[in-house]
């Protein structure tokens, strides 16, 4: 097997219509995942409902989580990481207009 070097900034779409998901790793336990965002935020008044915890790390950009149980909101910045328990309904409020959020997602079953 021969090892392969990716950069965690490369390969970055320009236009994105939509969230851009990339699976980096995956297992019968966990995933680890590069999301780009452009502005996304979740549609409607969907709240995510996992049944998996997830760690997230933004790595560029600025995101605004929100969260049914909490009264105020998740901002989190570039290096800021949080724990997102299964089943903790959640929503993204806000991605950065002016830079591209690259955000690195754990999914722990």
């Amino acid at each position: 097997m021969s090892i392969r070097i990716k950069n965690i900034f490369s390969d970055i779409p320009q236009e994105l219509s939509n969230e851009h998901f990339e699976t980096i790793f995956r297992n019968e336990n966990i995933k680890l995942e590069r999301i780009i965002s452009d502005g996304h935020i979740s549609p409607g008044e969907k709240w995510y409902d996992q049944d998996f915890d997830e760690w997230v790390l933004v790595l560029s950009g600025k995101a605004i989580l929100s969260f049914e149980n909490k009264t105020k909101d998740i901002i989190l910045n570039p290096g800021d990481y949080i724990m997102i328990k299964a089943h903790e309904k959640h929503r993204v409020k806000y991605t950065d207009l002016g830079e591209k959020t690259i955000w690195l997602t754990l999914h722990i079953k």
